[in-house]
């Protein structure tokens, strides 16, 4: 439970805001030194996301998706805007964001909206997102903050669309990181949270070839 080492809420929030201000706004930046496995996580999140785009009747759309916690934009540029039509960005750090028309180039004109704003107090609108993308930015919300966003996602869901969550996995419990004020939470922990939400599991998946020193990375696709 995030409670038990969050200890000031309004102080994990601020911090964090603080820490990713002077973070570079580079494909390295977003992803703290290791920008040479963006292809790697790219490629996995592609396959994973496919399953659900397939013919079928409960087929997932590709009108419309959301990047949540994007950052400079390397999920929206290199997965999410060669699969859907248009895409919406939010993340907390208005430098990314600016930086992100020029990192996506001739393709940005696709990106209707950029809104700067923290998930604990971001509504997606309802009835409108295919796919809702979360990736490495879970741990920026308390347990109760994340439940909400969740379920405000689910509402934001267009008929057979998903809410995918990608990120870091502690082997028990949940981990305060003080650097960038954020925490990592098992699977077990995750998955409540989810359920909370109202959420109903499609599909879970570990990602691979990661280097050994970092967290074991899931996926998991909810609707």
């Amino acid at each position: 439970m995030t409670s038990e080492v969050v200890e000031n809420e309004f102080e994990f929030y601020s911090k964090a805001e603080k820490y990713w201000k002077d973070v570079p706004a580079t494909v390295d930046g977003m992803l703290g030194g290791y920008g040479h496995i963006s292809s790697i996580d790219i490629n996995s999140s592609r396959k994973f996301l496919q399953r659900f785009l397939r013919d079928g009747p409960n087929r997932t759309g590709t009108s419309r998706a959301l990047d949540c916690g994007a950052g400079i934009g390397r999920i929206t540029k290199w997965l999410l805007l060669p699969l859907f039509k248009t895409v919406d960005m939010v993340d907390v750090t208005e430098n990314f964001l600016t930086k992100a028309k020029s990192y996506l180039g001739e393709e940005s004109r696709r990106v209707r909206n950029y809104f700067c704003c923290g998930l604990q107090d971001f509504s997606p609108e309802p009835n409108s997102y295919d796919v809702i993308w979360i990736q490495w930015v879970i741990g920026h919300l308390t347990d109760n903050h994340l439940s909400d966003f969740l379920k405000r996602c689910r509402a934001g869901l267009r008929p057979n669309g998903i809410v995918v969550i990608k990120d870091n996995m502690a082997q028990e419990g949940v981990i305060m990181d003080d650097v960038d004020s954020s925490v990592c939470r098992d699977l077990d922990v995750v998955r409540k949270i989810i359920r909370r939400a109202g959420l109903h599991l499609l599909a879970e998946e570990r990602q691979e070839n990661f280097p050994d020193e970092i967290y074991h990375v899931y996926t998991f696709a909810m609707r």
